[in-house]
């Protein structure tokens, strides 16, 4: 069993940063890569970035790629997803999941909310 908890939305002027993060927990969440999706209004859930615990694997979306990087701290459990030149595009509730593919997605996190103005 996994437990995630995300952290770190809010509201923020368009060009500006955020950082989300995760905070792991569960017997078995050091076998698991660590993704973040999001989820506009009206719309599907998208897949936007994955790491695994050591660091040596990320994969991103197209559409984050040179804007958005995603780290992790196995000291703290711990997976951010710095956010940085955001658009209104942008704009949408962020889940953090783990899981063994590439794009993670077995356990899932309650959600955090970003929303960006113009």
């Amino acid at each position: 069993q996994v437990q995630l908890v995300e952290q770190g939305g809010g509201l923020v002027q368009a060009g500006g940063s955020l950082r989300l993060s995760c905070a792991a927990s569960g017997r078995t969440f050091g076998r698991y890569r660590i993704g973040w999706f999001r989820q506009a209004p009206g719309k599907g859930r998208e897949f936007v970035a994955a790491i695994n615990w050591s660091g040596a694997f990320t994969h991103y979306a197209d559409s984050v790629k040179g804007r958005f990087t995603i780290s992790s701290d196995n000291a703290k459990n711990t997976v951010y997803l710095q956010m940085n030149s955001l658009t209104p595009e942008d704009t949408a509730a962020y889940y953090c999941a783990a899981g063994t593919g590439l794009e993670p997605n077995e356990y899932w996190g309650q959600g955090t909310q970003v929303t960006v103005s113009s």
